[in-house]
């Protein structure tokens, strides 16, 4: 008797490439996480609001995660790659070697980071501009996009980096250039942090007037002038000598890639909610909002028409979600503001050695500690005199102000293990607060929100996805398969394949529902109220540098 051959399966590669590591998963066709490995990438930072990395670290990081995915791989091939990245600046010399971003002339630090902020006067000097191209970036250039940033290695640089660069890539794109050997940029790069119109390209006058008139040498070549959107195959497949390095066979179709928090909104916005008894069940796809949080926080959101939100990025066309026009908010430091938080508190140390004795994270034993606290009140109430404004690293939306500080309301001189769970939980707070202020101006300009659609590591956190929910007011949507990132980069891989027809398609059978998390109604006044301090604290802000500044 012949025995029945087993159907080949589909296998996809995603990399993910985050603020502090690099991630791989080898994903099948039906959307699972097979496999995913994790890689640390080095940061660092010579002075103050100076971050850089160096891209030859990076790509050995990929290659050795990639490798490890592979491996899982049985009973099937791997078809397809996709790459995300944070959107920093990778600069090369005219022979696509490293190029130093740094005082030091460091060769191996050709990176500045996206949450390097050396560069606000000249993003200050952009926006005073006021250019036509600052109106599809929500009326602001923020000082995490790239132009700002090229001006400074400019006037900063100009003998030991700018007169000798030879190419400016975002990172993503760097990526697909090197596995590729094609210089071709993503759509989503160029528009979101370039000022690329998806229309009518580069605008000439713009750049002359910032004063950077010599990236229109050869039609742009420095920073892109072959764009592709995102899943598009690019070339003809990975080169023999990427393979090797990254551990995969040749052949394997190369996708146009994305930043990585459009990875993670294309990762779970697309997912089929029929049957969950959802608000967004038989809604338009623009009724969700995908939240990536993790070191930042993004908030995406798309609509048919294009849409001008004060203070948030976009309108930006088919950015992500081919087709329809994305705005995207953000908060430049979520994690990594609780981190700065918990780690700093007196009482770490003893919040160390109790999450040991338990054997649990501290995020899971700072959570019971609060349940072990609050008694028989609602939990949020624990934080009713402690109030946090969350910008410790400026505002990204939707105030777009980098100058902006954070602030503590109701310390007292108690230093306990108490006193560090309950600033935990008013800080887990502010961050919803501020995705609630974005929200709000995102509806109040015409998005129609009912459903958040979280993702990231952030999203493991029962508080962090909990208090959303409650303080927005709205059901929370977690994914099946948690990494959405990884999935999305995946997603990219499966399209330049050429298994799916579209990016939509891909999207419906790849991502799945997991866990909905629903608000508890019965502490919407309580939310309510606190709302209104949290908009306080910025009004007071703003009152007490005017004051300063008529010293």
């Amino acid at each position: 008797m012949q025995r029945e051959k087993k159907e080949e399966v589909s296998y996809y590669i995603g990399i993910d490439v985050g603020t502090a590591s690099v991630r791989a998963a080898l994903v099948d066709q039906f959307g699972t996480v097979i496999d995913q490995a994790e890689q640390s990438i080095q940061i660092w930072e010579p002075q103050p609001d100076h971050y850089e990395q160096s891209s030859d670290n990076i790509w050995a990081a990929c290659c050795k995660v990639t490798k490890r995915v592979a491996q899982a791989a049985i009973n099937g091939r791997i078809k397809g790659i996709g790459f995300d990245a944070t959107c920093s600046l990778v600069v090369l010399d005219k022979q696509f070697q490293p190029l130093a971003v740094n005082l030091e002339g460091d060769h191996n630090r050709n990176i500045i980071m996206w949450m390097d902020h050396r560069a606000g006067s000249q993003s200050d000097r952009i926006n005073s501009t006021k250019h036509k191209v600052l109106r599809y970036v929500g009326g602001t250039m923020s000082v995490e996009m790239q132009p700002p940033k090229l001006l400074w290695l400019k006037e900063n640089l100009k003998q030991e980096c700018w007169d000798k660069s030879g190419f400016f890539f975002d990172l993503p794109d760097f990526l697909t250039w090197k596995a590729t050997g094609v210089s071709a940029r993503s759509l989503c790069t160029l528009v979101c942090k370039w000022t690329y119109s998806a229309d009518s390209g580069w605008d000439d006058g713009f750049w002359k007037e910032i004063g950077l008139e010599d990236i229109l040498e050869e039609n742009y070549a420095k920073i892109g002038n072959q764009v592709l959107s995102p899943g598009a195959s690019i070339g003809n497949s990975l080169t023999s000598q990427a393979a090797k390095e990254l551990g995969i066979p040749e052949g394997v179709a190369v996708a146009a890639s994305l930043i990585d928090a459009h990875a993670g909104g294309l990762g779970v916005i697309g997912a089929d909610v029929q049957g969950h008894d959802l608000p967004c069940d038989n809604q338009p796809i623009t009724s969700r909002l995908a939240l990536i949080c993790g070191t930042s926080s993004c908030h995406m959101g798309i609509s048919e028409r294009p849409i001008f939100v004060p203070g948030v990025w976009g309108p930006y066309f088919s950015a992500m979600v081919p087709g329809f026009w994305l705005n995207e908010g953000g908060q430049s430091a979520t994690g990594k503001l609780i981190d700065h938080i918990v780690y700093g508190h007196k009482a770490f140390a003893e919040l160390q050695k109790e999450a040991k004795i338990r054997g649990q994270n501290i995020y899971t034993c700072l959570n019971n500690h609060l349940d072990q606290i609050r008694k028989s009140q609602p939990l949020g109430k624990l934080a009713a005199d402690l109030h946090v404004w969350p910008d410790f690293h400026g505002n990204r939306s939707p105030l777009a102000d980098p100058t902006m500080r954070g602030m503590i309301v109701g310390l007292t001189l108690s230093n306990s293990l108490d006193d560090l769970a309950v600033l935990y939980l008013a800080t887990v707070q502010a961050i919803a607060f501020g995705t609630r202020h974005i929200l709000d101006t995102m509806q109040t300009a015409g998005h129609q929100i009912g459903t958040l659609f979280l993702c990231g590591g952030l999203s493991k956190n029962p508080l962090f996805v909990q208090m959303h929910a409650d303080i927005t007011g709205l059901p929370v949507v977690l994914s099946k398969e948690v990494e959405s990132v990884l999935v999305g980069a995946a997603i990219l891989g499966a399209c330049a394949s050429g298994d799916f027809v579209s990016i939509q398609e891909a999207m419906e059978k790849m991502s799945k529902v997991g866990k909905i998390v629903l608000p508890n109604q019965q502490d919407k006044r309580f939310y309510e109220k606190k709302y209104q301090v949290f908009l306080k604290l910025f009004e007071h802000q703003r009152e007490y540098k005017t004051i300063m500044e008529s010293v």
